[in-house]
C-alpha cells in the first residue's frame, strides 16, 4: 500500500561486493553499474510497430516511448505481457466492510489492456491483519465470491491480474483488531511519531504497543500468508500473488532493525531478519508456486518509523536468497519514494538489488512516460510500475501512443468512500464527446 502521510495513515478521509551481513558498513558500499537481466518475450530489440489497446484496435508505437511497448516474458513463459507497464497496488478503501464492491471491476477492467499486468491494491490476508477501514479480504467465502467477477473483468480485457498479500502487523489499532486485541509484530516497538495516526471506527487515535510475535504466532502467520495465496489464485481466479514486504507492514517490521529488536533466531543479524520474509515466500511458493509469486519491497522507505541502518547491505542479502526461488519477480520502489510523497532528490539508489537479483525486476516510483522509457531501455528495470498517474488516465496506454495530455490526479479522492476519483476518470474517448 501506498500512503500519504496524513493524519489517517493512507490519507486524509474526504470531507487518506559482499554476500552476508558480516558487511562493510553500508556507507561504504558501492552502488555498481547494473545490465539487464530481463527475459524479452522475443529476441528482437525493436518492439513492434504497433499496440493493441483493446478490442483490437491498434495504434503506431513512437519512438520515444517504444521500451515500454516491448513485448515481455513473464514467470519463464507462463505470462506473455505486451508490455513493460504494471498498474502498482494502490490502496483505495472502497471495499465495504472487507467485501470489494462491483465497482471494482469496473475500475481495475478500466485499465486493463491485453498483455497488461495489473496488481491488485493491497489486500488482508486475515482479519488480524487489518490496518485500515474499507479494505478488502481473502479469508471469508463471501470476499472471494466477490472478488471473482473483479478478477474475471480484468481477464475478460486480456490482462494478468496478480493480487497483494498484505498483513499490516503493528500498524493497526484494537479497535481494529478481533476481540479488541493488540496487533502483532516483529517486537513491542510502537509507531511513536506524531505525523502518524490510525482511523478507527470511533475516529483518529495514536498508534498503541503492539505485541511480540511468538514463535507459534509466527509459524501461524506463515501459514495465513500460503492459505491466502490459495485463495486468490484457486478459488478468486488471480493469476498470481504478490507478498506485500514494504511500507512498514508486518514483513517490513521483522526486516527493519529499527523495528525489529528481538534476540531470536528472527532477530539481530540481517539473516535472522530476513528469515520471516522468506518463510513467508517459501510457503506462498508451495501453495500456488514460484511462477504465480512476487514480492514488494522498500529498502529505503521510512515510512510508519520503519527504517533500516544497513539497507543495502540488508536488502542485497535478501536479493541472494530470493535469487533461489524463480520468483516471478521482484518489485522495488525508487528510494526518492516516502510513502506517497515523491521527493526531490535522494542519495540512495536500487542499482545494487537490480544488479544482484537475476530475475524480473520491476521498479516503482514516480515514473513519468519519458523516465519510464528510459528505465526499460537502460535496463534499470525489466517492467516499470506506474501508479498515481496510471490511476487518473484509465487509458493511460493510449495516452502515451497518442502523446496526449494526461488527467491530474485528485490526492483527496484517493482513499474516499465513493465513486468521485475511483471510477469517473476521463478517457480520451470520453473527453472528444
Amino acid at each position: 500500500m501506498n500512503v500519504m502521510r496524513m493524519a489517517v495513515g493512507p490519507g486524509r478521509l474526504p470531507a487518506g561486493a559482499v554476500t552476508n551481513s558480516r558487511r562493510a558498513p553500508d556507507a561504504a558500499f558501492k552502488s555498481p553499474t547494473y545490465a539487464s537481466t530481463g527475459t524479452p518475450a522475443t529476441t528482437a530489440t525493436v518492439p513492434p510497430a504497433q499496440f493493441d489497446i483493446g478490442g483490437g484496435k491498434l495504434l503506431p508505437i513512437p519512438s520515444d516511448v517504444a521500451p515500454l511497448f516491448t513485448p515481455y516474458s513473464l514467470s519463464e513463459g507462463r505470462f506473455q505481457l505486451s508490455n513493460r507497464i504494471v498498474y502498482a497496488p494502490l490502496t483505495r478503501m472502497r471495499a465495504v466492510g472487507t467485501i470489494p464492491q462491483p465497482s471494482a471491476a469496473m475500475y481495475y477492467s478500466q485499465r486493463a489492456v491485453p498483455g497488461g499486468l495489473i496488481i491488485s491494491e493491497a489486500t488482508n490476508i486475515s482479519a488480524e491483519g487489518i490496518g485500515y477501514m474499507s479494505t478488502p479480504g481473502l479469508y471469508l467465502p463471501e470476499q472471494l465470491e466477490a472478488w471473482k467477477p473483479v478478477v474475471q473483468a480484468v481477464k475478460d480485457r486480456g490482462a494478468i491480474f496478480f493480487c497483494q498479500l498484505w498483513h499490516c502487523g503493528r500498524a493497526s489499532h484494537p479497535d481494529l483488531q478481533p476481540g479488541g486485541a493488540d496487533p502483532i509484530s516483529s517486537s513491542t516497538r510502537p509507531v511513536t511519531s506524531p505525523e502518524y495516526t490510525v482511523y478507527t471506527p470511533s475516529g483518529p487515535k495514536p498508534y498503541t504497543t503492539p505485541r511480540a510475535a511468538t514463535k507459534e504466532d509466527i509459524r501461524r502467520l506463515v501459514g495465513e500468508y500460503a492459505q491466502a495465496a490459495k485463495n486468490a489464485v484457486e478459488v478468486a481466479g488471480f493469476d498470481g500473488v504478490e507478498v506485500h514486504g514494504a511500507n512498514g507492514y508486518l514483513i517490513d517490521q521483522f526486516i527493519k532493525d529499527s523495528v525489529n529488536d528481538r534476540t531470536d533466531e528472527y532477530g539481530g543479524t540481517i539473516e535472522n531478519r530476513c528469515r520471516f520474509a522468506l518463510e513467508v515466500v517459501e510457503a506462498v511458493i508451495a501453495a500456488v508456486g514460484a511462477d504465480r509469486v512476487g514480492i514488494r519491497i522498500t529498502p529505503f522507505t521510512t515510512f510508519l518509523d520503519a527504517l533500516d541502518s544497513t539497507p543495502y547491505a540488508t536488502h542485497v542479502y535478501l536479493m541472494e536468497k530470493l535469487n533461489n526461488y524463480g520468483l516471478s519477480y521482484v518489485h522495488m520502489v525508487e528510494p526518492r519514494i516516502k510513502g506517497n510523497v515523491e521527493l526531490d532528490q535522494s542519495p540512495h539508489s536500487l542499482e545494487p538489488f537490480r544488479r544482484v537479483y537475476k530475475g524480473t525486476f520491476i521498479t516503482a516510483g514516480g515514473f513519468k512516460p519519458d523516465t519510464g522509457a528510459a528505465a526499460v531501455a537502460s535496463g534499470q528495470g525489466d517492467l516499470v510500475a506506474y501508479g498515481r498517474t496510471y490511476l487518473a488516465n484509465p487509458d493511460f496506454h493510449k495516452r502515451l501512443l497518442l502523446h496526449a495530455p494526461l488527467n491530474q490526479y485528485d490526492r483527496d479522492t484517493f482513499y474516499s468512500s465513493g465513486m468521485e476519483g475511483y471510477i469517473d476518470y476521463p478517457t480520451l474517448e470520453e473527453l472528444q464527446k
